[in-house]
């Protein structure tokens, strides 16, 4: 059937012009029916296009259609592909973490694209103005649900598809790759016979031959790497030669460079013609690619891809190898579940993976049936090849998910405490029947019925009472005699945050402390339970030990002291090159743990503490000193500006307030970057105390009350303002600082000879350091 037949005034917006089998098939459920739908299909059967499908309904009956993609980088793409409906007349707007929100945007958007994590962001914000949008939505489309199975993120697409059914109850479009068990799915979303479709291995457009082979294991792990890329360019090699193209997944993205450079020198040694060094027009094209490895590797017909790379290598790389130019490919798993890139063979070199927080894993079994999927070039291939590599131990198991497949699992029972406290934190959930209410609709409740004694249905009503009474005893659910639940401050901020549990208890101990020092609010980070899984590999530990030599790490164990020494490196931009690998993973993770720990401290009324904390965060992001860190303040200034400028001797908004444009353009920045740095630093708060008649002398026993005004020549900020006497803190007001503000102070003649008044101002919610003012009075 044509496109323009099926979907009259949205034909612009396919890519194509006639629907395959799988297609037409299921036209009368996506346009002619208004019931929930649930497809698996084999890898690169055309299910993009039943997404797009699903959208065109929900445009064409004036509603709003949600695209929840498996990944950032996925959204990123839509966003790009869908310029097509743009074209047309429709708004597509892309929410991810990583960008600013524009409410009205997304509140006007028809097509909205985001992630399962964004998504349950959203949905648990849903009565704030900024995400009020989420309850708007006529059509959800799960892209990959299969992803409910994901250890780490199959409880969150879980909870937030029951959710978002609660909020607005939205028409659902679920797509998955192929799953046995997709009649459990059909009934967690109330999708009808009719229109739950499970299409076989005869929907592949390429038939998949798909096998396991072993390599010799070693005891050099190492080396154990290149005898499974040896073992990988054996399989390879053959359909190269043919003029087939081969794409090897690798555990990272280090690895994908690596093998690049190895398999290059192996490719030559056994002659094997590939590579196009001839091609004048493709070597001119080559000089654009921004990384230097890539540009030289890509000539002799091998290349890497991940997502570290710019996007212009990234799509160049893709559109080379689409074109045939590239014949070797090395990619991490991401992009078997992103862009459609399939190849006559496929090989997953590696089946265990180095996770920075959880040590050594296995790969998931829906990431390796989702790269094998990639096998097969439809219009090329009449069959496509996939390998496993693995240890003659594992064979097995891999040879029985091939055969098999993978059963779809809920993961909700794993974090059940976590989830069912943000929905009591939410107010969604106000009683132990409304707790069974919202258990009835989640996936887990479907697959326990389906199987009963794996996940010990009978006992599951006793088990959820037993969890809500873990939160009650531990704080987080206040429970009422008439036995109404309702979550305290510490459920609202663990829920808000994405805190477990236990890091919540951790983070409310600390905020109870009186003296929070640098050293207590890292050892509390590196000591969350986010890290517990983090290990320490024996090559690392003289780098710890380097880090944290003289400094006391508390009761830290071996991961939490690598947590810490990467904390403390990261504040001064010194990470040793030992730590560096896991680095970047446990630094966004501890920077969005100190962002929950400064909530912490604002709700307990603690300011300083959390201009402490802000500090930290800054210097952690930014790799900054503690006198320079103010200059992250400052819009447009990160880590090599703030670095560039202190070197400079500018260390803090003041100075820059101070020198100006001329003087930032002489500090090396260019003068519209030196335009914009100024203005923004002079928005941040310009601070001075002012004293008054404030006296020097005061006789002893007497008592004199004075004003201290505080004046701020930025913006409207909140601030902390606190008066101590010899060290003993006497006064302290908080208050958003918008012009000048008082705050009285006692002057009285004690027993001391002088008493030494303190003044200081600190803004929770900006990374500068506190301005502070000291008067000495004399007694007499």
């Amino acid at each position: 059937m044509q496109v323009s037949e099926a979907v009259p005034g949205f034909a612009e917006a396919f890519a194509f012009e006639e629907f395959n089998r799988m297609q037409r098939e299921m036209l009368p459920a996506l346009l002619e029916s208004d019931e929930n739908v649930v497809a698996s299909a084999p890898t690169a059967s055309g299910k993009t296009a039943l997404a797009e499908l699903a959208i065109c309904k929900a445009l064409r009956d004036d509603g709003t259609a949600l695209f929840i993609a498996p990944l950032r980088a996925l959204t990123n793409e839509k966003e790009s592909d869908w310029e097509r409906f743009e074209d047309l007349g429709y708004s597509v707007y892309v929410v991810t973490g990583e960008r600013e929100l524009n409410p009205r945007r997304a509140e006007r958007a028809d097509i909205l694209v985001m992630t399962p994590e964004k998504t349950d962001s959203a949905t648990r914000k849903h009565d704030s103005s900024r995400y009020s949008f989420i309850t708007d939505v006529d059509c959800c489309v799960i892209d990959e649900v299969h992803l409910l199975d994901s250890e780490k993120r199959g409880a969150v697409l879980e909870v937030t598809i029951s959710r978002l059914r609660r909020l607005c109850d939205p028409r659902i479009v679920a797509l998955s790759a192929t799953m046995p068990n997709v009649s459990d799915v059909a009934d967690w979303l109330d999708a009808p016979p009719e229109t739950t479709f499970e299409f076989g291995d005869d929907y592949r457009p390429v038939d998949l031959h798909a096998d396991v082979k072993t390599y010799s294991h070693g005891d050099n792990s190492f080396a154990d790497k290149y005898r499974r890329l040896y073992r990988a360019l054996d399989l390879a090699e053959p359909h190269i030669r043919e003029d087939g193209q081969a794409l090897v997944f690798v555990a990272s993205r280090q690895d994908t460079v690596q093998a690049a450079k190895k398999a290059r020198d192996e490719i030559a040694e056994r002659d094997i013609p590939i590579g196009a060094r001839g091609d004048y027009d493709f070597h001119t094209e080559t000089q654009e690619l921004r990384n230097d490895t890539l540009r030289n590797s890509v000539l002799d017909g091998v290349a890497f891809h991940h997502a570290g790379l710019s996007k212009n290598d990234r799509d160049r790389v893709e559109e080379w190898f689409k074109q045939g130019k590239i014949q070797l490919l090395f990619s991490t798993s991401t992009l078997a579940w992103g862009v459609n890139l399939p190849a006559r063979c496929v090989v997953l070199r590696d089946t265990k993976l180095h996770d920075p927080l959880e040590g050594e894993v296995d790969m998931s079994p829906l990431d390796v049936l989702q790269m094998l999927g990639r096998a097969g070039r439809p219009g090329y291939d009449d069959v496509g090849y996939g390998w496993v590599v693995c240890d003659f131990k594992d064979a097995d198991k891999y040879r029985k998910l091939l055969r098999d497949g993978k059963e779809i699992e809920s993961r909700l029972a794993e974090d059940l405490d976590s989830h069912l406290n943000a929905e009591i934190a939410m107010g969604t959930i106000s009683d132990l029947d409304d707790v069974m209410s919202w258990l009835q609709t989640t996936f887990y409740y479907v697959r326990a019925q389906t199987k009963p004694d794996e996940y010990d249905f009978e006992n599951h009503r006793e088990r959820v009472r037993n969890t809500l009474q873990r939160l009650v005893s531990r704080g987080f659910v206040e429970q009422g005699d008439d036995l109404e639940i309702e979550g305290t401050a510490l459920a609202m901020l663990a829920s808000k945050f994405y805190l477990n549990l236990d890091t919540a208890e951790r983070f409310r101990r600390l905020a109870e402390t009186d003296d929070i020092d640098v050293p207590k609010v890292l050892e509390t980070v590196a000591g969350a339970a986010e890290f517990d899984s983090v290990s320490a590999r024996q090559a690392e530990r003289d780098a710890i030990n380097s880090v944290l030599v003289g400094q006391d790490s508390g009761d830290l164990e071996a991961g939490g002291r690598k947590v810490l020494a990467i904390l403390r490196s990261s504040m001064t931009g010194s990470t040793p090159g030992d730590l560096r690998s896991d680095a970047w993973v446990i630094q966004q993770n501890a920077v969005r743990l100190l962002a929950a720990l400064r909530a912490f401290l604002k709700r307990l009324d603690r300011p300083v503490a959390a201009n402490l904390v802000t500090r930290i965060e800054a210097r952690v992001e930014n790799g900054v000193g503690e006198s320079a860190v103010g200059l992250t303040a400052i819009d447009g200034v990160g880590a090599g500006r703030s670095s560039k400028l202190a070197t400079e001797g500018l260390e803090t908004p003041a100075d820059v307030r101070a020198v100006g444009v001329d003087g930032l353009v002489d500090a090396g920045l260019t003068e519209g970057v030196a335009e914009q740095v100024e203005a923004s630093a002079r928005k941040l708060p310009d601070v001075e105390i002012e004293w008054g008649s404030f006296p020097s002398r005061i006789a002893r026993g007497e008592n004199d009350m004075r004003e201290v005004t505080i004046k701020n020549r930025g913006n409207r900020e909140q601030a902390a303002i606190d008066v101590t006497v010899n060290g003993v803190e006497m006064t302290e007001k908080s208050t958003y600082l918008d012009g000048e503000t008082t705050i009285p102070v006692g002057v009285f003649g004690g027993t001391a000879d002088e008493m030494e008044f303190t003044v200081r101002v600190a803004f929770p919610d900006l990374p500068l350091l506190p301005v502070t003012d000291v008067r000495s009075v004399q007694v007499e």
